[in-house]
């Protein structure tokens, strides 16, 4: 009672904060007001782009005029502005306003624009780059451009993103969809992907330049079937000097401390920039339930507790030498390392049919992983023709993962399944040799390129009884066993993009060979798969005078099964419930057409429409055992899929100090399958919105408002998750302008834990598993920027990508 009345005079606190500066700001509110129009025929201008910037130079405010060429800003604070108009085929204008004696209106002369081919010799035209941009297969967003990405993290941002969202812990999803690929300035960073959350929260997004947002991949990306990329574009301008951050935070009840930041140096021809950190994340104990029904009546009933603590560390570096002007060497290093304990305890009783078994355990397991991706590019270019390059790649990646679990019973009853160790020993590596060249054709760019990928995937695992005569446990050979598979992709592509003033084409073909090999060393058995197949892509983008843009594409993905879900080994961690891999899983085809509308005015609106299907795509299935009372879940190629859906962001300028945005996503599945030999169907509508609302005050002050929602999504082809109702309320106050701020707030105050329900259903059984999750959080962050910034660190414009294998 006492924690519900503390949060309640804590959001009371901040109402009134903020009411409070809202009535001081109104108080000295101005209203700037004016008209735009032709210079010569004075006729009224729509839809042209206002800014209103500060003595620093700073867009604090943005217009569009309306229908009669009007343009007004409220809320405007006295201080000195400069007015900048910009329009297509005009010539800019700027306007020096002086607020400070201002009463409560100031209205200007009529601002006539001169068309900029009547005095081009005069004129040096100016524009700014609007927030979002919409490119044939991308969108891009701006954060250079959008004052209030100086007080958050790149993690905070990422709602505005459109096509993006975060759920109610935070994890980042695209077009609704955790299947997706992150990169830093174009290449792959395993060190980032595996602590996503904690290295986005620790990067302030000051030091990004912008994000995009792949939806449809051209042929230069490997054929494959996630939901797109996300490319992270740092900000790397130094001369001869440092730049730097570095975040310290903490989370509690659950979570724990973390700190991270970044460096980026240069000097002369070399450059060098890294960024890594490390966390602590401890989950107190929390209870579940399972429960399963068979056709037959029989009930399982299972309860348990769990709890684990987990540390995670990562670092990424990239380096650069420009040994002249034609010649480029790069080269990068990423690591990442984890180390976890868990704690699961669990008392079960199955009942019916003349049948009762019971039986208690407890399962202490250890799990540990490492991982090292280390790459190097040359660039070559060429003195006749400007932007041809040639580029030579290589990359190594490694990884490891260990698991060990000691399953302990009790309180048995009909239960003879003797106590028992579990080990299993994952590795993975992946050689990458990548030749590309792109040259310029008048105004068509050709790309093309080779490439080749040699992938190593083993796992050792072993399964160790207890003898109880003896006080030992003995290997089983029965259950234990070593598993390799190889996947080798070779593939050519080959693609062409042609601007033609505002239309943008980007058409191309890719070819891909995958040869499989798997094998098992106890039992002598091998499974061979060889795949070929032709990828095409396009997208098409045109671009309009009133800053709007729309886009169309079609492409087809390959999405290659990882180790995780080829892994043959059987998880009996829960005697009644096995979980294993398939390692005859093939790769599945995608097929996925969109469309896009863009646009950038006050009202800034973005959607996308999408549609895709596939078949004999991989899905996890379950197939119940009546006879053992087993459940097995694994993965097949059984799935015929179709999804329709749309994306959208929207953004509105409510007031000079409070804007208000909504980014969400709907999405209709259609699935169907085998399972236990019959025919199963799983559709769902699901939708995910988020409103987020940010008050800018003075001082360095902002405040943070979220509040979204989340539909039940699927879990397989015969499962899915409930919904939920998320909220959060954050601060951010800058002690030393761009240099210290502070940070903090609370997530879900009104919900303690949050009830996560699971249901699976078959032919013969139903069954649904409760799990209670800490929901509400507290968290408070320290962040400190260091150096200056002014020349580029160069970098290669293409390289090894590799976003082919879904796990």
């Amino acid at each position: 009672m006492k924690t519900k009345q503390t949060i309640i005079r804590f959001i009371m606190m901040i109402a009134v904060f903020i009411a409070h500066n809202l009535n001081t700001y109104a108080q000295n509110a101005i209203q700037v007001k004016g008209i735009v129009a032709d210079s010569v025929s004075k006729a009224p201008l729509p839809l042209i782009t206002v800014r209103l910037k500060n003595a620093a130079n700073e867009t604090v405010m943005v217009a569009a005029t309306k229908e009669d060429g009007s343009f007004s800003f409220t809320a405007v604070q006295p201080a000195g502005y400069t007015l900048l108009i910009n329009a297509i085929g005009y010539s800019a204008k700027n306007i020096t306003l002086d607020l400070t004696h201002q009463q409560k209106t100031m209205e200007l002369k009529p601002v006539f624009l001169s068309d900029v081919m009547t005095n081009l010799k005069e004129v040096t035209i100016t524009a700014e780059k609007p927030i979002i941009r919409q490119k044939a297969d991308r969108i891009i967003y701006d954060l250079k451009a959008d004052p209030e990405s100086k007080g958050n993290n790149v993690l905070s941002m990422m709602r505005k993103i459109p096509y993006l969202s975060l759920d109610g812990n935070d994890n980042l999803l695209l077009k609704g969809n955790s299947s997706f690929r992150v990169f830093i300035n174009g290449k792959p960073s395993n060190s980032l992907e595996n602590n996503l959350k904690a290295a986005l929260k620790s990067i302030p997004a000051s030091t990004i330049e912008r994000i995009e947002v792949i939806t449809n991949p051209p042929s230069k990306y490997d054929a494959e079937g996630l939901a797109g990329i996300i490319n992270i574009i740092t900000n790397k301008k130094i001369n001869d000097g440092i730049n730097g951050s570095v975040n310290i935070n903490e989370s509690l009840p659950t979570g724990g401390p973390g700190v991270g930041g970044s460096f980026t140096a240069k000097k002369g021809k070399f450059g060098v920039s890294a960024f890594g950190g490390g966390s602590i994340n401890n989950s107190p104990q929390t209870y579940n339930n399972n429960k399963r029904v068979d056709t037959a009546g029989t009930v399982l009933a299972q309860n348990g507790s769990q709890r684990s603590n987990n540390k995670t560390a990562y670092f990424g570096s990239e380096l650069s030498l420009q040994i002249d002007t034609l010649n480029l060497l790069t080269a990068q290093f990423n690591y990442n390392g984890s180390r976890g304990n868990d704690y699961a305890a669990q008392n079960s009783l199955l009942n019916g049919d003349n049948r009762l078994e019971q039986y208690s355990f407890q399962n202490n397991s250890k799990a540990t992983g490492h991982g090292i991706d280390a790459g190097i590019n040359y660039e070559l270019g060429f003195k006749g023709v400007k932007n041809r390059l040639l580029t030579f790649s290589y990359m190594y990646s490694n990884n490891t993962n260990n698991k060990n679990g000691n399953v302990e019973f009790f309180d048995r009853v009909s239960f003879t399944t003797p106590n028992f160790q579990q080990i299993d020993k994952q590795k993975f590596k992946e050689h990458t040799a990548q030749v590309d060249f792109v040259t310029p054709v008048n105004k068509v760019t050709v790309e093309a390129g080779l490439k080749a990928i040699f992938r190593n995937n083993s796992s050792d695992f072993s399964y160790n009884t207890f003898n109880y005569s003896t006080g030992l446990y003995e290997y089983d050979a029965a259950q234990s066993n070593i598993f390799t598979n190889t996947q080798n992709v070779f593939s050519v592509y080959n693609s062409y993009q042609i601007a033609l003033n505002s239309w943008n084409i980007n058409a191309g073909v890719r070819v891909e060979e995958t040869v499989i090999r798997a094998n098992f060393k106890n039992t002598a058995s091998l499974a061979d798969q060889n795949y070929l197949n032709v990828v095409p892509s396009i997208a098409v983008s045109k671009r309009f005078k009133d800053e709007s843009s729309i886009n169309f594409g079609f492409s087809q993905r390959i999405r290659r099964p990882g180790i995780n879900r080829l892994n043959p080994f059987v998880d009996t961690s829960n005697p009644n419930i096995e979980v294993t891999g398939n390692p005859n899983l093939r790769p599945v085809l995608l097929n996925d057409i969109q469309f896009g509308y863009s646009s950038n005015k006050k009202l800034s609106v973005n959607i996308g429409l999408d549609y895709s299907f596939m078949n004999n795509l991989d899905v996890q299935v379950v197939n119940f055992n009546q006879g053992s009372q087993i459940t097995q879940v694994t993965y097949a190629n059984t799935g015929k899929a179709q999804s329709a859906g749309v994306n959208f962001n929207l953004s509105y300028p409510v007031t000079s100090i409070y804007n208000a945005s909504l980014n969400g996503n709907a999405m209709y599945l259609w699935l169907q399958g085998q399972a236990d030999g019959k025919a199963v169907n799983n559709d769902l509508l699901m939708y995910g919105v988020t409103l987020s609302n940010v008050v800018r005050l003075a001082h360095g002050w902002a405040l943070n408002a979220d509040l979204g929602v989340n539909s039940r999504n699927p879990t397989g082809l015969q499962g899915y998750t409930n919904g939920f109702f998320y909220s959060a309320f954050n601060f951010n106050k800058d002690i030393v302008k761009n240099k210290f701020s502070i940070s903090g707030g609370i997530k879900n105050p009104f919900t303690k834990y949050r009830n996560s329900i699971s249901k699976t259903f078959g032919p013969q059984f139903n069954q649904t598993y409760q799990s209670m999750n800490y929901y509400r959080s507290f968290s408070i962050s320290l962040n400190y920027n260091f150096g200056g910034l002014r020349d580029r660190i160069n970098k290669n414009r293409t390289g090894i990508e590799n976003n082919d294998v879904a796990n």
